[in-house]
């Protein structure tokens, strides 16, 4: 039974994976629909209920609809982390995936907690924003497990990299993290507050999205980098990763002009939210395709060729 479980956690991180990036759009959905204090108190949907009831009306129902969907993420959660654990019990010497799955078990209620309080603040828009963000940086775990299993599975050592493209590698992580950020302050700041009681930052939503906007275009700038150094120093792993992130950005660069001067219609904020979960999974495969620091490995055919050379003489 332990050796079965054990061959699930290849499906099951993915799973993982998936689920932490629907969790995010439902999540949005929510919003977006007005439906945020559709179930008006935590962790019951009113006083004196935990389920909603009809004076609710379809907000309470895409609210509590939303929560149940955690229970769904800690299944998946959990069934990941026992087959982690079956695996661990196979090869001591395994010890990673246990170690991601376990976060990622204990991050999900943490978020439930999280999400309660921006409930409980009738949604203050940096506490919503801190819920978005973390939801990012578990969505980031995920691909780590994943990315860990793919070496795992091929029974090969993770590839070396020179100091520059890992360098380079993580700047661009870190510039594609403050534009995750400070597309949470711009959403703070606009009309999709997701009730109409609540309230905004304060900020000029307008000023804003030209400040996020010029972090795109900086973050795009150091993508396009990454990928000619990744070129150049034969590096085919992270050329791969570095070529899905500029696609990704470049894909949500245009459905934010969209919104942007379409007054912000539900179903492209719905799509630029996808877009910013699949742009935190990208952003960690960049940082993990850079490999392990040290040399990087590349031969020329010709080098093989005198390698070869040598060694019949």
């Amino acid at each position: 039974m332990r050796d079965r479980l054990a061959t699930w956690l290849w499906p099951l991180a993915v799973a993982n994976l998936v689920a932490n990036i629907v969790i995010v759009v439902t999540g949005g959905a929510v919003r977006l629909t007005g439906s945020g204090l559709g179930c008006p108190t935590w962790p019951s949907c009113t006083d004196d209920s935990y389920t909603p009831h009809g004076a609710l009306g379809v907000h309470g129902a895409i609210e509590f609809g939303n929560r149940m969907l955690t229970f769904v993420l800690v299944v998946v959660a959990v069934t990941c982390f026992a087959a982690a654990y079956a695996r661990r019990k196979q090869d001591p010497e395994v010890t990673e995936p246990l170690v991601l799955s376990t976060i990622v078990a204990l991050g999900i209620p943490a978020q439930a907690v999280i999400g309660g309080i921006t409930v409980l603040t009738d949604l203050n828009p940096w506490i919503v924003a801190f819920h978005l963000l973390v939801s990012m940086a578990m969505i980031a775990v995920c691909v780590r497990l994943v990315h860990s299993l793919v070496w795992l599975r091929c029974g090969q050592p993770r590839p070396e990299s020179t100091p520059r493209l890992r360098g380079i590698a993580w700047v661009t992580f870190a510039a594609g993290w403050l534009v995750l950020y400070l597309g949470t302050v711009v959403t703070g700041s606009g009309p999709h507050a997701g009730d109409r009681e609540a309230r905004r930052t304060g900020l000029d939503p307008h000023d804003f999205s030209h400040v996020h906007a010029f972090a795109v275009y900086l973050l795009v700038a150091l993508t396009v980098v990454l990928l000619v150094v990744s070129r150049r120093e034969g590096h085919r792993g992270n050329v791969q990763a570095a070529s899905a992130l500029l696609l990704v950005e470049l894909g949500q660069g245009t459905v934010g002009f969209l919104q942007y001067f379409n007054d912000l219609p539900v179903a492209l904020v719905t799509l630029h939210m996808l877009g910013a979960a699949l742009t935190s999974a990208a952003l960690a495969w960049v940082v993990l395709a850079a490999g392990r620091a040290g040399p990087a490995q590349r031969v020329s055919s010709g080098s093989r060729a005198t390698e070869t050379n040598s060694s019949d003489r």
